[in-house]
């Protein structure tokens, strides 16, 4: 009887076990394995071992157990190698935060230990790993034993090859130090305007800047590995509190400054003064007690909902600054609620995208550059409302006056080179977020195989080069109030030209420049029709594109015209690009498009000077 039960255990446990062979690669271990809360905490591995009826079978691949729970989670799988040769394997858990981790074989009577709070001094990489080896077809039972005690608790296990592990690994790294580099270079070029023009918004964005790269740092693991200690990471959990609350605090002074809410919204600025006290005092609260630390978050939360009902409620209020900071609050916001969100392990982002969030900060910092640059041409338009005070005081009271307009008009010149040298490095700034940006397009479009996904990829990295090519004339340009169109129509198609291998031949026409308002908008509207007749205008990729602009009187005519074979307009009529180049023709230029698809495509687009 004994043998025959011996023999049932035998034949479940092979059934129940999961078969690999060298091949075996990318796969979620989770749901062939079994489950056992220890809610007393004091069971070992042998009093599990005894324990096999209570294990429940796992049915997810991601398990969630909240803030610091108070047990310990037991898993147990097994792994059958079904091939004739040895193999070895890495079991990954995927989450760097868990803070204790006990691997153990049990054919080996081996324990191995990993997690935030005991670290394996030789591991290089962001998550813990354990390798196994099973020899040809042998099968074994492994038991995990997870607690976090301060953090929260998320298992996601993963078997790989060894040599995939580390392929993934040096990616997943490399994308994250150009993401921190980036962010870096953005902070110290704006501590640089700080110190240049005196103005506190640069410095908090700074701040914000530096406390993003540290909370990244610590919240994907490599801090852990690269920077700290035992000691400092034990530290710098219990520090946790403040490390997240930290870039909000000085993203509501940045806002509070920029937007200059003490002084033109004094009731909504004392909220926000007892708010920010609020989430400093909640700071305090979690860092001197254990307790309450699934409600860490909340007041960050509080204080972030109440900023973006700032920026929608100066919005209304038209304040021409407040509509980028809402762009990029959009991105935030949503970036923090997907970070909170797989914290809790209620959503895990990286699943679809999984640099959602290193995008959705770079692409932030874009839109709080360009609110910058636009606070700089405010004052620019300022200084001419103010030239002509001056000039009418001149007229009038010329010979009392004179001495004071001519100190003032030395004052005013040296803002006005101050501004254009600013207005330059801020174009050259805006250039080189927009590369920063392309980088990491190309970089998530390397990793989707799917040919249509890969050419939306191209098509909105085209639409960034033509703004940025736009940003590279205007800073090489002395005067930056015109745009040399030839020069930037040619730069905005020898890219394209790089991104469709063709032998499309182009010609211009063209002998004026234009302001740097039309000049964009003319610029992503050539970027769209010229893409349309590269994709779809020519089935033997060759022909001729013509590409005219001129002034007649006080209106511009652009026509973009091409001997391809045409499309049905009926059929287009809902495209994307062709919707965008009606609306920047319609609502930005204030004109008109004429197209007419027989013989090839040719499209007019007449506006007036002053339109």
């Amino acid at each position: 009887m004994r043998k025959l039960i011996l023999f049932i255990l035998v034949v479940l446990n092979v059934h129940s076990s999961v078969i690999i062979n060298e091949k075996t690669s990318d796969l979620d271990i989770l749901p062939s394995s079994f489950i056992y809360e220890d809610h007393t905490g004091i069971l070992t591995i042998k009093d599990i071992q005894k324990m096999t009826t209570s294990f429940k079978k796992v049915t997810k691949s991601r398990l969630s157990f909240g803030y610091s729970p108070d047990f310990n989670v037991w898993l147990r799988f097994t792994l059958h190698n079904k091939s004739d040769k040895k193999i070895d394997k890495i079991i990954e858990y995927a989450n760097p935060l868990t803070t204790h981790i006990d691997f153990f074989d049990i054919s080996t009577k081996s324990i191995y230990k990993d997690g935030l709070f005991q670290i394996n001094k030789n591991r290089k990489t962001v998550n813990p790993y354990f390798e196994i080896f099973l020899e040809p077809n042998e099968t074994k039972t492994y038991y995990i034993k997870v607690s976090s005690s301060i953090t929260t608790l998320i298992i996601d296990l993963k078997l790989r090859s060894t040599q995939e592990f580390y392929n993934k690994e040096l990616e997943h790294q490399s994308v994250l130090q150009l993401f921190f580099g980036a962010m870096l270079i953005l902070a110290f070029y704006n501590i640089f305007i700080y110190f240049f023009i005196r103005d506190v918004s640069y410095l908090f964005y700074v701040l914000y800047i530096f406390g993003v790269v540290i909370h990244h740092l610590v919240y994907t693991g490599l801090a852990d590995i690269y920077l700290l200690n035992q000691n400092l990471i034990i530290f710098s959990v219990e520090l946790a509190a403040l490390i997240s609350s930290f870039p909000v605090i000085v993203l509501g002074l940045f806002l509070k400054s920029f937007l200059q809410i003490k002084y033109n919204y004094p009731k909504i600025n004392k909220v926000l003064n007892i708010l920010l006290i609020f989430v400093i005092l909640s700071i305090v609260v979690f860092i001197s007690t254990d307790s309450f630390n699934q409600y860490r978050s909340f007041p960050s939360i509080v204080l972030i909902v109440y900023l973006l009902f700032i920026t929608i409620y100066t919005v209304i209020k038209k304040n021409r600054q407040a509509y980028f900071i809402l762009g990029g609050w959009l991105i935030i916001f949503s970036a923090i609620i997907f970070m909170y969100l797989n914290s809790l392990g209620v959503f895990n982002i990286y699943e679809y995208m999984r640099y959602f969030i290193e995008i959705a900060f770079v692409s932030e910092a874009l839109l709080f550059s360009i609110a910058l640059a636009d606070k700089i041409n405010q004052l620019q338009y300022e200084k001419n409302n103010l030239d002509k005070e001056l000039i009418e005081h001149q007229e009038t009271e010329k010979e009392r006056l004179v001495m004071k307009v001519e100190n003032k008009t030395y004052e005013l010149k040296n803002a006005l080179q101050t501004q254009t040298t600013l207005l330059k490095e801020l174009n050259h700034r805006v250039k080189n977020n927009m590369q920063t940006i392309i980088s990491l397009v190309r970089l998530q479009a390397d990793e989707v195989d799917d040919e249509d996904i890969q050419n939306i990829f191209i098509t909105i990295q085209n639409r960034i080069n033509a703004m940025s090519h736009l940003h590279e004339l205007l800073y090489k340009q002395s005067d930056i109030s015109h745009v040399n169109v030839h020069e930037y129509f040619d730069n905005l198609i020898t890219g394209l030209q790089d991104s469709y291998e063709n032998e499309i031949e182009i010609y211009y026409d063209i002998n004026i420049d234009l302001e740097v308002e039309s000049a964009i908008s003319c610029g992503l509207i050539l970027n769209e029709l010229v893409t349309n007749s590269f994709k779809y205008g020519f089935l033997n990729e060759q022909g001729h594109i013509w590409i005219t602009l001129y002034k007649k009187e006080n209106s511009f005519y652009l026509t973009i015209e091409d001997d391809g074979v045409g499309y049905n307009t009926n059929q287009t009529k809902y495209s994307f690009g062709l919707i965008l180049v009606r609306t920047l023709v319609e609502d930005h230029l204030q004109g008109d498009i004429i197209t007419t698809t027989t013989n090839g495509v040719k499209n007019q687009i007449i506006w007036r000077e002053n339109g």
